[in-house]
């Protein structure tokens, strides 16, 4: 087989390192596959760099060529330039590595894989398929007469009816996609998997993180990766860190690690009267984010509920789960949250019933007290977000590979 890999993120960003790379990796490993091309959208920056890839492991069968965005100061006029340009670009791309079929990586790549299908009728698989246009359009960061949620809720819908194959990540969504007549044969669930390994708890690497920050091993500390606003909390989430801090009382300690500006994220926490004490805030590159998360003692997920977030499938949940830490986490997100409420590993909440969020630290802080807490909950990412699930979906549609 010969593969054309299509991302929709850069190759420098933390979701091509830990949602790509370990599919690639995977790919790789079959004997039946000849060659592998990975294709990255580079925007701002990123789209003038000199780009070279770096896997971490022998990529002998992965080239790499990147799309390169043009600047522009409309949105709008800039997607709607990517989306006429790039399938020209792939197309070409197909012409000279002859993949077998294109598989793209969420469902933005998979509107651009399906515009390629228009054009040479190359066949095409989706994975992490979820309904990113109402994600946008119910997190507020689209309207529904956006030409971003028209164009991209058709191309969904292309994709569910002509994809080989599609790869949900919540088998939430995978029953839904089913009610909608899409057969069960061509959908596989695959969850947001993580590499436990990576993210392994280290006592030793816990007391030299704290050590360094200047924190004492009694201090309770949670933690929080990511962004905030657009599909996440942002002044709800630091009135939830306020909480924390008011539960659990002066030895409470909050790790951020976000790519948003500092001084904006500083003047939240300043103006939920966190001090700054109690926060340690910085970027972190994504190989870094495990020696944080082994000096935390729970972390949060605060992502904001809505209709389409049943069928979503946080990486950032998996990571913390293959740490050991339990997840401060809104009701109603992916089959996570009914995990939690029936395996544990963390603990719900509602902003619409305040009082359910010092609920849910009351339970984060008995399951934190209890010894063996982290191996407990580790056992969640193992059963949970294990890459087994992606290399079982490529056997699903691309059928037992021939032993190398």
């Amino acid at each position: 087989m010969r593969i054309l890999f299509l991302g929709y993120w850069g190759l420098r960003d933390g979701l091509t390192t830990s949602t790509v790379f370990p599919h690639l990796r995977l790919l790789q490993e079959r004997a039946d596959v000849e060659a592998i091309r990975l294709v990255t959208i580079e925007r701002g920056a990123e789209a003038q760099a000199e780009l070279k890839l770096e896997l971490g492991f022998d990529g002998s069968k992965i080239s790499f060529e990147p799309l390169r965005s043009k600047p522009s100061r409309n949105v709008i006029l800039n997607k709607i330039e990517d989306f006429i340009r790039f399938p020209r670009e792939l197309v070409q791309q197909a012409r000279e590595f002859r993949p077998d079929f294109i598989l793209a990586r969420g469902a933005p790549a998979g509107a651009l894989a399906y515009l390629v299908w228009q054009k040479n009728r190359l066949p095409f698989y989706v994975e992490s398929f979820e309904p990113h246009a109402d994600y946008m359009l119910e997190s507020g960061v689209w309207r529904r007469y956006d030409p971003r949620y028209l164009f991209e809720r058709h191309w969904e819908q292309q994709q569910k009816q002509l994809a080989l194959g599609l790869m949900p990540v919540a088998e939430n969504y995978r029953q839904q996609l089913i009610a909608e007549g899409v057969p069960a044969q061509r959908i596989a669930t695959v969850p947001c998997s993580v590499d436990a390994r990576q993210f392994a708890y280290s006592d030793t690497v816990r007391q030299r993180m704290r050590e360094r920050i200047g924190w004492a091993e009694t201090d309770v500390v949670g933690v929080y990766v990511g962004k905030f606003g657009s599909i996440y909390y942002d002044k709800e989430a630091f009135q939830v860190f306020r909480t924390a801090a008011d539960f659990f009382g002066p030895g409470f300690r909050l790790i951020i690690l976000t790519p948003d500006p500092l001084h904006e994220v500083q003047a939240k926490l300043a103006a939920a009267g966190l001090a700054d004490g109690q926060v340690f805030l910085t970027k972190a590159a994504h190989q870094e984010v495990p020696d944080y998360l082994s000096a935390a003692d729970f972390a949060f997920a605060t992502i904001k509920p809505a209709p389409c977030r049943l069928f979503c499938s946080a990486i950032k949940i998996g990571e913390y789960w293959a740490s050991g830490l339990p997840v401060l986490l809104p009701e109603g997100i992916g089959d996570d949250s009914d995990i939690i409420k029936q395996e544990g590993g963390g603990a719900i909440f509602n902003l619409d019933r305040p009082i359910s969020v010092s609920e849910a630290l009351a339970n984060v802080a008995q399951q934190i007290a209890h010894p063996s807490y982290r191996q407990r909950v580790r056992h969640l990412a193992e059963r949970h977000r294990s890459i087994e699930l992606s290399r079982q979906a490529y056997v699903h549609f691309f059928g037992v590979p021939a032993l190398q």
